[in-house]
């Protein structure tokens, strides 16, 4: 590991201007290229103190053992040199996007006598017209198929293409009407080119023209009572219709754009490409990478779009390209797509209307992308068994932990606060076994205080079915072991995810039975217990576990914002490599009690919030109670009625009222709403139950509000 300042420039070196710089190791290999409005400023940042940089920038420094740099005129140079670069030295620190399959597209060879319509992957080869890509191959040979009635074009390899020539025969196509047979010369080179042209234009958008066209031709011969080719024009017609079909309008001013959008967690991001030329989708591409380097979603769409369109001239490259968040700074990569089409480009973030809701689409399925890749990659055994052995490794364990439990604790500004546990088996999902808890021991916000306290009620029953079945014969469990009882509403699986799994044949801890046949909720221990946070958490939960005499099970955190992994008793934490499957499984562990906490805790918000004295009349059901509500306005204008101002609203008796009446006088009513940055009591609301909450500021935000309006919620 080398030491930045040995390779440190001399102040005054390095040159104030635009440029490119490398980063090399010991065996002088480029490990980073990167570009600089400014490269004094730019290169200054890496030699910080190592304690400030962000740890894989710190990596990649202390793997370096050089720098060097070239000074360009203008950002726009700087921007071409640096792809340049990346693609010549392929760095191991920057950010590459890879395929996981190599996309296919339509072709037509403009650069052959006879032009050819096949399918092509890989490198693009100059005079030849691409169409897509394409999901699969299979989707453009039914495109293929449809279109080449109407553009009967050359579809055959060299090889046939000779020897149909060679003996004056065409193929089965040129029989069947497919194929003009350029072969055997039904059809001059002029010809031939013309039809492959009109195949591109129509792949191209420019439909109609044509359409019209075929049209009033066929018209014209139904009008001269040339029925056969009235019929193969309205057959030709429909085939390109259905050809059309295939790429559904999206945008209804026949646009020509590109939309890219990215997903992405601390360690990966997926890039999805939706391709739309005359307002259909044309083509769709992904990538994912991983983030070896700490970047923002800006440097991601440019990294994006320099691999999308850093071999790309002409039309290949859009006159709009969509973004979720723009380049920084955005003028010198518009000037570079600007140089690169030929005329101005337009790159922005769509705002409202068609395009935004297509790039809403076009982010979900850069969602999924990332979501399916993660999948792929847990679903794999080696690589499972490889993680839970580096994690092993990496916490000094005897074996590889295979079970693991991992804890989160949620709240919103100190209410609700809940808890999650869930549970991995082998490095999957045990969602049989997932529980939450509501922190019941103290009031307010006090993460650690929750996460000893979800702790010691976890393994406190644990150690109860232990003693209940005569497993635990350690001196002292006894007076460890306090409260047993049964398991309570706030110690229960989740709806749908942590209920009890009945099948005996499910793995060895469906054998822990209760003696009426029910699964035992905590009767399996874990190897190792996650907790989500840093050093407190950590002490918290080891604390937890020595009160109650367990010290056969390991106890690590995993703090969100570094990644990294803290023990109980280092004051360091353990860094996992970046690219490691122990630190990749951990995090999947901690984002799913994360998820699962958070759940749970905004169900019992909403469930609080939708709450209302009217919920406590017998025999009231929701129609009624809302004629109540809408008739009276609130529930304060409801309680001061009479029995006969309530006897006014439809379906109301005066029994019914008269229940009304008294349940709401028994109600007592809620406490007024305060405004926490100003103190005001406004106590002129128009309901009881409680709508809105208050954010970090004060200001009232709705129940219902996305969640960066909902306060300091986690």
């Amino acid at each position: 590991m080398a030491d930045p300042s040995s390779y440190r420039p001399k102040p005054g070196q390095i040159p104030d201007t635009p440029g490119v710089y490398r980063f090399r190791d010991e065996h002088r290999r480029v490990i980073y290229v990167g570009k600089a409005k400014s490269l004094r400023q730019r290169l200054a940042n890496y030699f910080q103190d190592l304690a400030s940089l962000h740890p894989r920038t710190r990596t990649m420094v202390t793997t370096a053992a050089s720098v060097e740099w070239t000074v360009v005129s203008t950002e726009v140079e700087a921007l071409q040199l640096e792809y340049s670069w990346i693609k010549e030295y392929d760095p191991r620190f920057n950010v590459k996007y890879r395929d996981d399959k190599s996309y296919p597209y339509l072709a037509v060879t403009m650069n052959e006598e006879f032009p050819r319509v096949q399918v092509m992957r890989g490198h693009k080869k100059k005079g030849v017209r691409y169409f897509g890509p394409y999901g699969h191959a299979w989707a453009i040979r039914d495109t293929v198929d449809l279109l080449l009635r109407v553009f009967p074009v050359r579809t055959c390899s060299a090889g046939v293409f000779k020897n149909a020539a060679r003996t004056g025969r065409p193929c089965l196509l040129g029989y069947i009407g497919k194929c003009s047979a350029p072969c055997v010369g039904r059809i001059e080179p002029e010809e031939h080119r013309e039809l492959a042209e009109e195949f591109c234009d129509f792949m191209a958008g420019r439909t109609g023209t044509y359409l019209r066209r075929l049209e009033q031709r066929m018209t014209e011969a139904a009008e001269e009572m040339e029925y056969e080719r009235a019929a193969r024009l309205r057959d030709d017609i429909e085939a390109l219709k259905k050809a059309m079909e295939k790429n559904a309008v999206v945008l209804a001013d026949a646009t020509d754009a590109d939309l890219v959008a990215v997903a992405e967690d601390e360690l990966e991001a997926a890039v999805q490409i939706f391709h739309v030329r005359g307002g259909r989708v044309r083509g769709q591409r992904g990538w994912v990478t991983d983030k070896v380097e700490d970047v923002t979603t800006g440097a991601l769409v440019e990294h994006a779009l320099q691999q999308l369109y850093g071999e790309e001239t002409g039309d290949a490259v859009p006159k709009e390209v969509l973004v979720p968040a723009l380049p920084e700074p955005v003028e010198p990569v518009q000037e570079w797509l600007t140089d690169r089409r030929g005329s101005n480009v337009s790159l922005r973030i769509p705002q409202r209307g068609d395009k935004k809701a297509l790039m809403e689409t076009v982010q979900r399925n850069a969602q999924q992308s990332l979501a399916l890749h993660k999948t792929k990659r847990a679903s794999d055994l080696t690589t499972r068994s490889r993680a839970l052995e580096e994690i092993a490794d990496a916490l000094d364990l005897d074996s590889a932990p295979l079970r693991i439990e991992c804890y989160d604790i949620s709240h919103l500004q100190g209410d609700d606060v809940v808890a999650s546990m869930v549970v991995f088996e082998d490095g999957l999902q045990r969602k049989s076994e997932y529980r939450r808890f509501q922190i019941k021991g103290f009031a307010g916000q006090d993460d650690v205080r929750s996460m000893h306290e979800v702790i010691t009620r976890r393994f406190r029953r644990y150690l109860a079915d232990k003693e209940r079945t005569g497993e635990w014969a350690e001196d002292g469990a006894e007076d460890a072991v306090t409260d047993p009882g049964t398991p309570t509403a706030s110690e229960t699986p989740a709806h749908g995810e942590g209920r009890p799994d009945t099948d005996p044949g499910a793995g060895h801890v469906n054998g822990f039975k209760d003696e009426d046949g029910r699964p035992k909720k905590f009767a399996y221990p874990p190897q190792l217990v996650v907790v989500d946070g840093g050093r407190p958490q950590v002490a918290a939960a080891k604390r937890a576990l020595d009160e109650l005499g367990i010290d056969d099970i390991a106890v690590c955190g995993l703090a969100k914002r570094l990644e990294e992994v803290w023990l109980p008793e280092d004051d360091d934490p353990v860094v996992l490599p970046r690219t490691s499957e122990g630190l990749y499984l951990l995090q999947r562990i901690r984002d799913e009690a994360h998820r699962f906490a958070i759940t749970y805790q905004r169900a019992k918000r909403a469930k609080r919030f939708r709450s209302s004295p009217l919920d406590d009349v017998p025999g009231l059901g929701e129609t009624r109670k809302q004629a109540l509500i809408k008739h009276f306005g609130s529930v304060k204008k409801l309680r001061s009625a009479t029995i006969e101002q309530i006897q006014e609203v439809p379906g109301i008796g005066r029994k019914t009222a008269e229940t009304i009446a008294v349940a709401l006088a028994q109600a007592a009513p809620a406490a007024p709403a305060v405004n926490t940055a100003t103190g005001e009591i406004m106590d002129d609301r128009e309901d009881e139950a409680p709508e809105t909450t208050a954010d970090a500021s004060g200001e009232p935000v709705p129940a219902g509000a996305p969640d960066d309006r909902r306060g300091q919620e986690r």
